[in-house]
């Protein structure tokens, strides 16, 4: 069972909003101490937003596929093809997450890794907007 703010699309875009405006200060916050030379202080930004995005965007894509995903698709059976592609939005939001910490044990802090915590943001923007217009609007 889903809570009530998942089913209400201002509030769920709200929810969304506040996830994505977090991520893009946090990896803003990454690029200045890089900009800055400071290592020590980008190598502990980066750790706190793959951390971010796992208890704030994960965990809510999580929460979305336990209860509201399910609870739509048994009333509107319809939208199943919708929500197996969102759920497969919330699988590359996944997937990237696992690939920056799989190259910050090799490369620390790479152009690579920079490009995939970008990626986070612009699917996790994509996906939110098709989701508000998909099954809350």
């Amino acid at each position: 069972m889903s809570g009530p703010a998942l089913k209400q699309l201002q509030a769920h875009r709200a929810i969304h909003e506040g996830g994505l405006s977090g991520a893009v200060s946090k990896t803003e916050l990454l690029i200045e101490f890089l900009q800055e030379g400071d290592m020590k202080s980008a190598d502990r930004a980066a750790d706190e937003l793959i951390d971010y995005w796992k208890s704030r965007v994960i965990s809510h894509a999580d929460a979305e596929e336990e209860g509201l995903y399910l609870e739509i698709k048994k009333e509107n059976p319809e939208l199943g093809e919708a929500i197996t592609q969102l759920t497969r939005d919330h699988d590359l939001l996944r997937i990237i997450v696992e690939d920056i910490e799989t190259l910050r044990e090799t490369e620390k802090l790479s152009p690579t890794i920079l490009q995939k915590f970008y990626a986070l943001v612009v699917v996790n923007e994509i996906h939110s907007r098709d989701e508000e217009r998909l099954l809350l609007e």
